[in-house]
């Protein structure tokens, strides 16, 4: 099968297309022929080992796990024993966290890759393969900072500040669906893509500072990382919550970390979990309601895999970069047990 791979860290400059053996699934795995996988910005981060801590996962001096990519959607083509979720022909859409090396959300950027059954989720005939790999770490990543970290309810102020990228176009729409009522902040380019998901508000960055603009909120998810704990603290109400849910060094993400609670501010790091596919099942019924939707930014064949994360990284996307596997050339694709 082809794949992106690649050897050593660095900039999306060291990946390539390979041949690789395609995989087979173990115990409690399946099988999936690979329809589409996003970018995140854990992928990139994975590549080019910043923060440096990220090596002690992924392999000290090489990557341990050589193909990246979290994300994907595609149908199941065989199952390992005791993978009983799924049935060959089912189409899915997940997170590989817990399925790499270390633990990490790796092999996504391929044709085939082996994921845990538990880790995945029947993908919404609503949705296009590019659509439903668009969601799981982001979608799951906004749904659980707002729901489960902010506590987010009905009525209440929400700031998201970076709400054009991945996180943030499906943290407005989660936090509408909450019943909030929401400030987004983002760039120029960005604005009328913002609005159109529902925000109430919103802030063009480059004309407006919101942490001097004397606005309070009962909740703050800072998916940019320009904002400081000061920033935070006057951003918020009492008793409100602030959520970081991106960093922009490890000094930054330390004082975060230990900011804690003063005068019934609370600020705390979202604190994501993909190992399970039960959030997917939530974000599915969103799908179903009509509350939400990808913005994917742009489409990428597996065979520029590197410019794809390139844009992710670096391009200030609006939504999410999706690659895409070309089609095999017949339907009849054998499936079995294995």
């Amino acid at each position: 099968m082809k794949a992106a791979f690649y050897s050593k860290y660095g900039s999306p400059d060291v990946i390539s297309i390979k041949e690789v053996e395609k995989p087979r699934p173990g115990a409690g795995e399946v099988l999936v022929r690979v329809r589409a996988a996003s970018v995140n910005a854990y992928d990139w981060r994975l590549i080019c080992a910043k923060p440096f801590f990220t090596r002690l996962l992924g392999g000290v001096f090489k990557p341990k796990d050589n193909i990246p990519g979290a994300d994907v959607a595609g149908v199941v083509e065989a199952a390992g024993e005791g993978a009983a979720l799924f049935q060959p022909g089912d189409e899915v859409f997940g997170c590989l966290e817990g399925c790499g090396a270390g633990g990490l959300a790796t092999g996504g950027f391929a044709e085939y890759v082996c994921a845990k059954a538990t880790v995945l989720a029947p993908k919404s005939p609503k949705l296009s393969f590019a659509e439903a790999a668009a969601l799981p770490m982001a979608s799951v990543t906004a749904l659980q900072a707002l729901r489960d970290d902010a506590k987010v309810q009905p009525g209440q102020s929400v700031l998201i500040n970076g709400a054009s990228g991945g996180v943030g176009t499906f943290a407005v729409q989660i936090a509408k669906a909450l019943g909030a009522q929401v400030t987004a902040v983002c760039g120029a380019g960005a604005v009328d893509v913002v609005r159109s998901l529902g925000a109430d508000c919103v802030i063009d960055y480059s004309k407006e500072d919101v942490a001097s603009s004397g606005k309070q909120f009962d909740a703050v998810i800072d998916v940019a990382a320009t904002l400081s704990v000061k920033d935070y603290r006057r951003l918020l109400k009492p008793n409100g919550t602030c959520v970081a849910v991106g960093f922009s060094s490890i000094r930054h993400l330390l004082s975060h970390s230990l900011a804690g609670t003063r005068d019934g501010k609370r600020i705390t790091l979202c604190k994501a979990n993909n190992k399970v596919a039960d959030p997917l099942l939530g974000i599915n019924e969103l799908i179903q309601a009509g509350q939400l939707r990808a913005v994917i930014d742009s489409h990428y064949p597996l065979e520029e895999a590197a410019e794809a994360i390139r844009r992710a990284a670096a391009g200030h996307p609006k939504g999410k970069v999706v690659i895409e596997m070309q089609e095999l050339t017949s339907d009849l694709v054998a499936i079995e047990y294995l």
